[in-house]
């Protein structure tokens, strides 16, 4: 797990290379990731902001999904996580939000834990003011959750969102499961039945499929495709 501190780029700067070029661009802070999220906010869908941790997702197309993943994997969020959880965590969503108070609107339709293909319902939503200076996280339990968590918040700054299951709960991957069902009908661009799952904690205690969703989508044609014969084209 790695640390908040290093995540918002304090101590990735100072490491050394031996006097070496680094092959691979400098990671991104971030600040710096949010602020170019938030400064392209009026021509990206909300749905484009979910699942912005998966590096094999649609979020590669906007910034650096490897900023996220830290993120939710880092020791502050899963150790705010288990105080309300308990030892046993995965993480199955988040999701960026450019302003707070479209989140509150999203708690005041009463959305969060509808799309959720999750059983028995058990997870935790862990809030971090990713436009402020102190990312310090909040974890809350699903049952908990209401508009009055967003109290004391600037509703025009940034919200990260990371939503987490109890892994004794089975993560539903029928397209047909009424969770997916609302989502599609919801939330058109987002596909929860095909992603990733990240044990982040513990011990899967459900049997969930923890393979599905790391790597790129095939293309549907390949399916089609006959295999080359030898000693031909």
């Amino acid at each position: 797990m790695r640390d908040l501190a290093v995540m918002s780029g304090g101590g990735l700067d100072q490491l050394e290379l031996a006097g070496r070029d680094s092959l691979m661009p400098r990671p991104m802070s971030v600040s710096d990731a949010v602020a170019n999220i938030v400064a392209r906010k009026d021509t990206l869908r909300q749905e484009r902001l979910s699942g912005i941790h998966n590096p094999w997702g649609h979020a590669i197309g906007v910034t650096d999904p490897w900023v996220f993943l830290g993120l939710c994997e880092s020791q502050a969020v899963v150790d705010a996580a288990r105080d309300v959880l308990g030892p046993d965590i995965i993480l199955w969503d988040s999701e960026l939000f450019a302003e707070m108070r479209s989140y509150a609107e999203f708690l005041r339709e009463g959305r969060e834990g509808r799309y959720w293909p999750v059983t028995p319902l058990e997870g935790v939503i862990v809030l971090l003011p990713v436009g402020q200076a102190d990312l310090r996280p909040r974890a809350i339990g699903l049952n908990e959750i209401g508009t009055n968590v967003l109290e004391m918040l600037d509703p025009s700054q940034p919200l990260y969102v990371i939503r987490l299951m109890s892994a004794s709960s089975h993560f539903d991957r029928d397209s047909q499961h009424s969770a997916h069902r609302a989502c599609m009908e919801e939330q058109v661009l987002i596909n929860y039945a095909n992603r990733p799952l990240w044990l982040l904690s513990g011990v899967d205690r459900a049997g969930n499929d923890l393979v599905t969703g790391f790597a790129a989508a095939a293309p549907t044609w390949a399916s089609g495709a006959l295999p080359i014969k030898k000693g031909g084209l």
